[in-house]
């Protein structure tokens, strides 16, 4: 799947922050469910309107973001 089939941006939604196409659903609204330990189900249960694919693609969204920026870490300890 990918997941420009179904996240998009829209100035004038969500001010122009990464939803789901077709809804005013935040990519970041799902992902801080799913950060907080919340299943798929339960997400769904929340947001009628999502489906798996939805969350499945804000997740591939998240992760193409992760490869793509830095984030500052604080150093020490190993891996």
């Amino acid at each position: 799947m990918n997941w420009r089939d179904k996240i998009t941006t829209n100035p004038q939604i969500c001010h122009g922050k990464a939803c789901i196409q077709g809804t005013r659903i935040m990519v970041s609204v799902i992902l801080d469910n799913l950060a907080s330990g919340l299943t798929q189900e339960e997400i769904l249960k929340s947001y009628p309107s999502l489906s798996r694919p939805d969350i499945d693609a804000a997740v591939a969204y998240a992760a193409d973001l992760a490869r793509e920026n830095v984030i500052g870490l604080p150093s020490g300890g190993t891996a």
